[in-house]
């Protein structure tokens, strides 16, 4: 049985851990903005986006992406953390519930990704891209089913690990092939059909796609690879299935 006040008491513990590392809060910012401006202005003179959008413009949608996907996947690395110093064996013999604890975490990172992904948002205007209220919140909304969907496959990743270095690792293995397969930097069409495949099961590549139906004009959308819809079920389905899994595993793990 789920019980609430540990799941806010789980999510407000995140949310301090991450505005006291005033390091992680300095990258975490500084990062997307290397990205978009120094990678972006780079990129520019290398890759034509012929669809009525710049190229900065244009990667605005995948540089949100990346920030989501950094956040929600090395968000789940305070669980091995927590296993190593022994906090997580303080919360499994409390009198909550494994699952509690898995959707504690799965909040706190999710909503820490959010958080960073709607203040990067802010910078649109910027870049002459009209975001106006119902497509923010519409955002919030893509943001919230994108960052589920990773945190939950960092989650169960992270279930079967026991050390920093073991996570860190298996994490980069996993991150760059995500971002680099998410269509964030250049249309995914451009991939070669053996390497386009597996953009198919790459729940950012769904993300990065619904984004950009939402942030780039009417020319712009056409880079989108699928449907809105079709974006919006599969990061759901993933999100469901790592969810169950990562409870699942996280209640059988000794």
């Amino acid at each position: 049985m789920l019980s609430y006040k540990a799941i806010y008491v789980i999510v407000l513990r995140e949310f301090k851990r991450f505005f006291r590392q005033k390091g992680r809060l300095v990258v975490t910012l500084a990062r997307p903005l290397i990205w978009l401006f120094i990678v972006g202005s780079g990129f520019t003179k290398l890759i034509d986006i012929d669809t009525g959008v710049n190229y900065i413009q244009f990667i605005l949608p995948g540089i949100v992406g990346m920030t989501i996907l950094f956040s929600s996947i090395f968000s789940t690395i305070s669980v091995v953390w927590d296993r190593e110093f022994g906090f997580l064996r303080e919360m499994l013999v409390s009198p909550v519930s494994r699952v509690t604890i898995v959707f504690g975490k799965l909040l706190s990172g999710t909503a820490l990704s959010v958080f960073q992904g709607a203040a990067l948002l802010l910078i649109a205007p910027l870049l002459h891209l009209n975001v106006g209220i119902s497509e923010y919140i519409i955002m919030i909304f893509l943001m919230f089913l994108v960052a589920l969907s990773i945190t939950a496959l960092g989650l169960f990743v992270a279930s079967f690990l026991t050390s920093l270095e073991g996570f860190n690792v298996i994490m980069n293995f996993i991150v760059l092939p995500m971002f680099f397969l998410s269509g964030a930097l250049y249309p995914v069409n451009s991939l070669p059909p053996f390497i386009k495949m597996f953009t198919y099961i790459n729940p950012l590549c769904f993300g990065v796609d619904s984004f950009k139906h939402i942030l780039l004009p009417e020319g712009g959308r056409l880079v989108a690879e699928f449907p809105l819809y079709v974006d919006i079920i599969f990061i759901s389905v993933f999100s469901v299935l790592f969810t169950f899994l990562s409870a699942l595993v996280f209640e059988r793990r000794k």
